[in-house]
Order: C-alpha cells, then structure tokens, then sequence
C-alpha cells in the first residue's frame, strides 16, 4: 500500500471515531491547507490547482456554515456566521480577481479560528476525561 493510500485511510479512520469537535477542527485543517494551496498555486498562476483548490475551500466554510446550530449558540453562532458568509463572499471574488491580499487574510483568519476551535476541542476533552476518571 503506498503511503498516499495509508495516510487516506488514517485520516478516514480519524474522521470516523472523531467527536463533533474534533471533526470542526478537521474541517479548519483541511480549510487552511486548501486555502495555502489556492495562495501558493495563485504565486505559480497554477489556474487548475487555484479554481480545485477554491472550491474545496468553499464546500468546507459551506459545510461549516450549515452545521451552525444558531438557537443554542446564540450570539455567537450568529457571528460565525456573519464571518462564513464573509469568508464565502471573499473566495468568489478571489476566484475572479486572484487577489492575493484577500487571500493571505483568508489564511490569517481560517487559521485563528482552527486553533480557537482546537484550544476549545482540547479543554472538552480534557473536562471529559476529568469527569470519567
């Protein structure tokens, strides 16, 4: 087995025993890596690799947008929100503009809330784990 078809194994097999929070920071990964790739293959006018990598990163911020339970998160699942849908706006006009700015900003962004959302993840997991001990 080659060490493409492994590592996708691994990551399905993490993705499948994950908890709900885990699989939010998952999905930031995944958003940071695809916006990287879109940023570098704009550096290489690479248009294949910038439109592939574009819309991965909109179906993830999409996704992430649709798991938004905005009753029980209140305020701020509504801010959230308010940030997707920014965050949307901007890789569509990225996608015909190819401003590489905007799309620095992107990954500036995506990558503070991953590790807002893995912070989080890592303290529920920790009072989980204090509580079943």
């Amino acid at each position: 087995m080659s060490y493409a078809a492994q590592s996708s194994s691994y990551r399905e097999m993490e993705i499948h025993a994950a908890s709900p929070h885990k699989l939010v920071v998952i999905m930031f990964e995944q958003l940071v890596v695809n916006l990287e790739r879109a940023r570098i293959a704009m550096e290489r006018q690479d248009i294949e690799l910038r439109v592939a990598s574009l819309r991965r990163a909109r179906g993830l911020v999409t996704e992430l947008l649709a798991t938004l339970d905005l009753e029980t998160g209140e305020s701020i699942a509504r801010e959230l929100a308010d940030l997707y849908q920014f965050m949307l706006v901007q890789l569509v006009d990225i996608g015909q503009r190819g401003d590489i700015v905007t799309m620095r900003k992107l990954v500036n962004i995506a990558s503070q809330l991953r590790d807002g959302f893995q912070g989080a993840a890592q303290q529920l997991a920790g009072q989980t784990s204090r509580k079943t001990a």
